[in-house]
């Protein structure tokens, strides 16, 4: 025979099936590439840029810092006919006395459902959707990291994962809003802090604003070789940090 549920038993089911219903019903946000990455035809980050270097026959680290501009100059299409932007970068002294001057040049290339972004002829792949915590893609497959010519085995097998998707960024100097961040490679091999054995270390970090694009980079390839008979120890690898400082 039917028995009535308890009070109890009947107040523990409905919360089963509200729940339940709560979980089909709940909507993650969602964004485009262009929300992260936009690309008008003159628009400008500028940012705080350090940039490591080994000097000394590569016995030395130093850091040299400068301001950059990143200016959206012109679109046309890259070498597969696809509708690109063309961003210059140009620098000048810190406290921004001195005229700008040219420095590099890269392809950025918006698709459906990623960003590709050409520097020093090196393809990655910047952004990809959908934009949520812990959603990961091979960033550096479009780079030869193989074969005997290539001198970029550091750049191998990177994971680019997202992380605090859609959260506020604090730069030190203003805070961003809605940010993603976008882990790339934390990796050291060896130990940095002996002298006598090889080490290396690899640390990639990259951050997007909303309606901004990129607002904080820390890049880091250090390698480290110890000295063998007749030959000092040196480093070799190169850093770069890039901190907004404003944007137009």
């Amino acid at each position: 025979m039917f028995k009535p549920l308890t009070l109890a038993a009947a107040l523990f089911l409905t919360a089963i099936i509200f729940n339940g219903c709560s979980k089909e019903t709940e909507t993650l946000p969602t964004a485009t590439i262009a929300d992260y990455y936009p690309t008008e035809i003159g628009k400008s980050v500028t940012y705080r840029m350090d940039s490591t270097v080994f000097v000394n026959f590569n016995s030395t680290e130093e850091v040299h810092s400068y301001v950059a501009m990143d200016v959206v100059e012109a679109q046309l299409t890259d070498n597969l006919n696809r509708p690109s932007f063309r961003v210059h970068r140009y620098i000048r002294d810190t406290a921004e006395t001195q005229p700008w001057m040219e420095d590099v040049t890269y392809l950025v290339t918006p698709l459906q459902t990623s960003l590709e972004l050409v520097d020093n002829n090196l393809r990655y792949i910047k952004l990809h959707l959908p934009i949520r915590d812990d959603y990961s893609w091979k960033g550096n497959s479009y780079i030869d990291t193989y074969s005997t010519n290539s001198d970029l085995h550091y750049l191998d097998d990177w994971d680019y994962i997202y992380a605090n998707a859609y959260q506020p960024y604090d730069l030190g100097n203003q805070v961003v809003d809605s940010s993603v961040i976008v882990n790339q490679i934390d990796e050291v091999i060896g130990d940095p802090t002996v002298d006598s054995v090889f080490s290396r270390k690899d640390y990639s970090i990259e951050v997007y604003g909303k309606g901004i694009g990129l607002i904080y980079k820390d890049f880091l390839h250090r390698e480290y070789q110890p000295p063998t008979p007749g030959k000092d120890a040196y480093i070799l690898g190169y850093g770069i940090k890039l901190t907004m400082i404003r944007h137009d």
